[in-house]
């Protein structure tokens, strides 16, 4: 295990999602100078599913055209396709267009969608070649997709974005004997930012050119290609098979030493999927529960985190999103070190984490008025709960991610699209409930209209 591959793939892994987690931290900044205001975020969640069409050809390519779709070229070409677009968007974001009489901001959108195609596409591209390398590279893979969030997050912050101070202003009324102060009240003033927008876009294109870099030495550099895995690269599906069979099994049996190593000849027969470890009714609960986690965790959760967390106070607001973020490589570094490939753990995972999900849904339904609103144990609660439920689901995610590794190259292709497919019945399930019935009511970070 050489550590200069492992920080190649995990920069590999950084490029992943880094473009689209830096727009959404980016918002409170970009909303003001734009025409769309606070309708962004759903014009987002729009665009970021149709650039789904990604995911959906590369997917249909391996299906039906096997071999025909250069793994290496799609992942220079997306990589170089989200540098230039956040590059772009440093310098044209503000720019208008006016169309049927209304004026939009037609050249964020369009990089955007560009950006999401690249972020959304890295599902069934990035993990397949995974395959190329040692199983252990897989987990430093998951640091780098989890830093994805985390970096952006930071650099957020550091910029000062969405840093409120509460001010009192004055309520007064017109009268016949002039004006009459009602009383006072806070308001909320957004404080400006440490650095520009531009500069923060500037940031995300150097992200994405390192990543590109890091991609490129994984192919060129001799250092890595001694760590190629070349002896044990298998593809079921393609009818591939590089020799080294024995080498092989023996790989198999020491990466995965939580796995039943005996299977009868009836339970084989049973299964047609990857090596024939799991049977389909195994391999149905695999692909269920990864696209459960992802749905919770990539747009359920996030959907509603403002309502969950704004009413305890700006200040656990942004520790949810800073700590949650940082909970994400924290899992996949637990996962390097305890690589546990346990259908029975994974389950047990996900129903912890689904109910500390259901407590942060629970609050946001309550919004602005969820439990211990004015108690400090309400604010440090749930932002524990935030950090617990990335934690645990993060963890079945890279626990689901080994498993399937070892099941061979298609297996990862389809695990990329079950985690597209996912995310995106999970923005179906929330866009007409947080927009169209309005089930969620905002809190106001300087006033908690609660009653003690």
């Amino acid at each position: 295990m050489a550590p200069f591959t492992h920080i190649l793939t995990c920069l590999f892994g950084t490029g992943s999602w880094v473009s689209i987690s830096g727009m959404w931290v980016e918002l409170p900044l970009i909303v003001p100078e734009i025409p769309e205001g606070w309708y962004l975020p759903s014009y987002l969640s729009v665009i970021i599913q149709m650039a789904n069409i990604g995911p959906l050809f590369v997917t249909l390519m391996h299906r039906f055209r096997p071999g025909w779709l250069n793994e290496v070229a799609a992942i220079l070409f997306i990589i170089s396709l989200g540098t230039m677009a956040s590059f772009l968007l440093a310098f044209f974001w503000k720019e208008t267009l006016v169309i049927g009489g209304v004026r939009h901001s037609v050249t964020l959108l369009v990089l955007t969608f560009f950006l999401a195609l690249v972020d959304c596409t890295s599902s069934v591209t990035f993990l397949p070649y995974m395959m190329r390398l040692k199983p252990q590279y897989l987990t430093s893979y998951f640091i780098g997709e989890g830093l994805s969030g985390f970096i952006p997050a930071v650099v957020a912050l550091i910029q000062g974005v969405g840093v409120v101070q509460c001010h009192n202003q004055t309520l007064t009324t017109n009268g016949t004997l002039g004006n009459a102060t009602l009383g006072y009240e806070l308001k909320a003033y957004y404080q400006p930012a440490n650095f520009s927008t531009q500069t923060f876009f500037l940031f995300l294109s150097t992200m994405m050119a390192i990543s590109l870099l890091a991609f490129l030495f994984l192919n060129i550099h001799l250092a890595v290609g001694r760590q190629r895995n070349s002896g044990w690269y298998h593809d079921r599906d393609l009818g591939v098979d590089k020799g080294g069979l024995a080498l092989r099994h023996q790989e198999q049996s020491e990466e995965r030493p939580m796995i039943r190593p005996l299977r009868n000849l009836k339970r084989n027969a049973c299964s047609s999927f990857g090596t024939g470890t799991y049977m389909w009714i195994e391999v149905l609960f695999i692909f269920s529960m990864l696209a459960w986690v992802n749905a919770v965790t990539n747009t359920v959760l996030p959907s509603v985190q403002s309502y969950a967390c704004l009413p305890y106070g700006n200040n656990a607001y942004h520790l949810s999103v800073t700590m949650a973020a940082l909970a994400n490589p924290l899992a996949c570094l637990i996962a390097m070190f305890f690589p546990i490939r346990s259908l029975l753990l994974m389950g047990t995972l996900t129903v912890i984490g689904t109910g500390i999900g259901a407590y942060i849904m629970g609050m946001a339904v309550l919004s602005p008025c969820p439990l211990l609103v004015h108690e400090s144990s309400g604010a440090v609660l749930i932002v524990t709960a935030w950090v617990f439920c990335v934690l645990t689901l993060t963890y079945v995610k890279v626990i689901i991610g080994l498993i399937l590794r070892d099941e061979g190259h298609s297996t990862l292709v389809w695990c990329g699209a079950v985690v597209q497919l996912g995310s995106l019945l999970g923005a179906f399930s929330m866009f007409p409930l947080i927009n169209i019935y309005k089930l969620f009511t905002s809190g106001d970070p300087c006033n908690t209209k609660c009653l003690k």
